[in-house]
């Protein structure tokens, strides 16, 4: 028999991560160390917030109480108070300091990532989809020793990157697509082609605009940067988890605004790097065998 706490657990368990729930007023589950410090400078805040909410409405309601006309038919002449004046400017220049200190060393964070990136993905946002493409590292490197004025290594072969769209997936094509479960693709953020990388990885992400302003935002990894067309702005994230995360356009651009999902496929590296080499000759099949290759896993794991 399930206890109430069981119960619970089952439920949650159930719940895939990366995405909204029913009923769910926290912020998504964080699957990247960025993401991780955001709950914790979030809650850090409300111990602040708090407390200064508390102390207000109830400064509010005592004055309210204590100083109404009935109690105090003559009022007080009193102009200043030299103590009460000093606390109120120092308290929250204490409190302001408390927050800032924490806030930009996540801001720096934010732009700042552990160790060199070791995939490229430029993201681009059209009305309505993304296009996406993997820029090999050589290609990078070259581009910043042009940009710096040094000479790129010859002996290292240019390779082709691979590029694609993901279009969001409509309800009569989730059949063909094999991707009826809407526990794992969830209606108006499943999309044909997800964005795959591999776990434990740092990434950069490159984004711009096609055609208006857009914002590539993935909640659960952290994720927030706007794509402006002729500008390419650049972030970071490292997945800690496999599986399909969500995310969509946060920037109003138009008429199907609602429906500009983004979906990044987490897998292991071994996964990554066969994805990779098989999607440069056919996607479709690269996305049929590493789809088939997690069911099967999962099965196995399942059985378990």
């Amino acid at each position: 028999m399930l206890t109430g706490s069981s119960v619970v657990a089952t439920a949650q368990e159930a719940l895939h991560p990366g995405q909204p729930h029913p009923w769910q007023i926290n912020l998504q589950e964080a699957l990247s160390p960025i993401e991780e410090q955001i709950h914790w400078f979030s809650a850090y805040t409300l111990w602040f917030l708090v407390p200064v909410v508390i102390l207000v409405a109830a400064l509010l309601a005592w004055v309210a109480i204590r100083y109404r006309e009935a109690r105090n038919p003559v009022p007080s002449r009193t102009s200043h108070n030299t103590v009460i004046e000093i606390i109120w400017t120092l308290a929250p220049v204490l409190i302001l300091l408390c927050l800032a200190i924490p806030s930009f060393q996540l801001l720096t964070a934010q732009y700042n990532p552990p160790r060199e990136p070791e995939l490229t993905v430029k993201a681009t946002g059209y009305q309505w989809y993304w296009g996406y493409e993997y820029q090999p590292e050589q290609a990078v490197a070259a581009a910043g020793s042009a940009a710096a004025g040094t000479a790129a290594n010859p002996a290292e072969p240019a390779a082709e990157p691979l590029s694609f769209l993901s279009y969001p997936i409509t309800d009569d094509a989730r059949a063909a697509a094999n991707k009826e479960d809407r526990g794992v693709y969830p209606r108006l953020l499943a999309v044909d082609n997800e964005m795959v990388v591999p776990v434990n990885t740092v990434i950069r992400l490159l984004s711009t605009g096609g055609d208006v302003i857009h914002s590539f935002a993935m909640p659960s990894l952290g994720v927030k940067v706007d794509a402006v067309p002729g500008r390419i702005n650049e972030y970071w994230f490292e997945a800690t988890r496999e599986g399909i995360f969500y995310g969509q356009c946060s920037e109003l651009c138009g008429r199907d605004h609602y429906n500009m999902p983004i979906a990044v496929r987490v897998v292991s590296q071994e996964q990554f790097a066969t994805w990779q080499t098989a999607a440069r000759e056919n996607l479709d099949n690269a996305n049929t065998q590493l789809t088939a290759e997690i069911a099967a896993a999962s099965s196995v794991v399942a059985q378990r």
